[in-house]
């Protein structure tokens, strides 16, 4: 399967499967492939866990 990265408004980060409609509010980052390559992209770049609006 393969996924892809997505972002949302608070720039929080989460994998999806590619094939499927994403969820209201998010949207791809440009990063695809499998499930382990699109979590260690995740780990690179998102480094403050908290919400855009908590920093």
């Amino acid at each position: 399967m393969t996924y892809q990265v997505v972002v949302n408004h608070e720039e929080q980060y989460s994998i999806w499967p590619a094939d499927r409609r994403l969820p209201d509010g998010w949207q791809p980052d440009g990063t695809s492939g499998s499930r382990q390559e699109c979590l260690d992209r995740i780990e690179r770049v998102w480094t403050d866990l908290r919400p855009k609006s908590a920093r």
